[in-house]
């Protein structure tokens, strides 16, 4: 994921978390925001609840390619935020629920939904 697709300042965060909107699920908890540009950009939080450094960067990881290979709608800012039962699912567990999610939210792209829930 290039640099222009995530998001990295506080204040990036904070104009997400004050103006957007809020979906979760079990594992995951997405707040997105129209950004009026062309892209998406995504940014990804684990607190330290859910355990130590390698447990939290695995659940980035995992949130990061799912973000990465699922086709969205451009011109969003998304923030995935990692519950502590993301810590023990696999790829496909994780896969689903921001798939379900992006879903509801209304980013995902036009037909990729049926694809993606037929294999879930």
């Amino acid at each position: 994921m290039d640099k222009e697709e995530r998001l990295r300042r506080r204040s990036q965060f904070a104009e997400i978390r004050e103006h957007g909107e809020t979906w979760a699920c079990d594992l995951v908890v997405l707040k997105a925001a129209p950004n009026g540009l062309g892209r998406n950009r995504y940014g990804f939080i684990a607190g330290k609840r859910l355990g130590k450094a390698v447990a939290r960067n695995r659940v980035k990881r995992l949130l990061r390619e799912v973000a990465r290979s699922t086709p969205t709608k451009p011109g969003w800012d998304v923030v995935f935020i990692a519950r502590n039962r993301a810590v023990a699912a696999n790829y496909q567990q994780v896969a689903s629920a921001v798939t379900r999610l992006l879903l509801r939210a209304q980013i995902l792209a036009d037909g990729s939904e049926a694809k993606r829930m037929s294999r879930a």
